[in-house]
């Protein structure tokens, strides 16, 4: 797959950066809170022919440009830069693969602007999100990276990243040097560290109840895969949505926990399901 990027405005002006590739039905990738495109990096080699794979980085994060008020960095804002993008590439809908916050900004679509969709897979997120992933994930969103080398980081990751067995140390090499940054000083992070500002704030407001964001997902084909070790999506809201979506399309992929890289056999069957569900 290529690795070039290309640009649009976001309707408040940022300019933010995507990938486009292949031909026919259009996938948009939305990647987990602090990541990018290069997410999907790992799916990309396994999917089927007529597939147009559309990976955005996010603003303040990869190659796309940092919003002047870490505010923006908002689940709302966000999804209206998924809609200026498709608006950007003339698309009237789209799939929608979420992995993590990018499942949360599926659901927000699903509830704002649902004929612009074509169906949602959601790996590793749902309506309710576990206090012990989220409490993981406070504690290093922001932060510079406590590692003097990508190897010394890699060689720590099994230990930091629980839920996950039978990775392959080429794997955690290959996470290491797509999501971080090499400096004189150590490593450094590939996205905009205000992302913290932005969840701190958000945490000192009344949680939301997402449970209507994904009732909207109605009428649409939904997958989910989850992580059968996940600490961010626990195995009774798994149950709980199976429940509300009998139809829905689910799968538990052992020694993962958040979130699946989206290569292991059980994502990519389920991915190949879903996509055969589009109209």
């Amino acid at each position: 797959m290529s690795d070039d990027y290309r640009h649009f405005r976001s309707p408040d002006g940022l300019s933010l950066a995507y990938r486009d590739e292949g031909a026919g039905l259009p996938l948009i990738a939305l990647a987990g809170l602090t990541r990018d495109s290069r997410d999907f990096d790992y799916l990309a080699l396994h999917l089927p022919e007529g597939i147009r794979l559309i990976r955005p980085d996010y603003r303040g994060r990869g190659r796309s440009e940092w919003a002047p008020d870490p505010a923006s960095y908002a689940i709302p804002v966000e999804a209206g830069d998924v809609i200026a993008l498709m608006d950007h590439l003339g698309l009237e809908r789209a799939a929608i693969l979420g992995t993590s916050r990018g499942g949360l900004i599926a659901m927000m679509l699903a509830a704002t602007e649902k004929e612009r969709l074509l169906g949602v897979c959601l790996n590793d997120i749902g309506p309710e999100i576990a206090a012990e992933g989220l409490q993981r994930i406070m504690g290093y969103v922001g932060l510079k990276p406590a590692f003097r080398s990508r190897a010394e980081m890699a060689a720590a990751l099994p230990r930091l990243m629980p839920g996950f067995e039978g990775v392959p140390p080429s794997r955690w090499a290959e996470e290491v040097e797509r999501h971080t940054t090499e400096t004189a000083d150590g490593l450094g992070l590939t996205y905009d560290p205000r992302l913290r500002e932005a969840l701190v704030a958000a945490g000192h407001q009344p949680a939301p109840d997402l449970w209507p964001l994904f009732d909207a997902l109605a009428g649409l084909p939904v997958a989910l895969i989850r992580g059968a070790n996940s600490d961010l999506l626990s195995r009774a809201t798994a149950e709980e949505m199976a429940r509300r979506r009998p139809d829905m399309i689910r799968a538990e992929v052992p020694g993962r926990g958040h979130v699946p890289f989206l290569d292991e056999p059980e994502s990519l069957d389920a991915i190949r399901r879903w996509l055969e569900l589009m109209p």
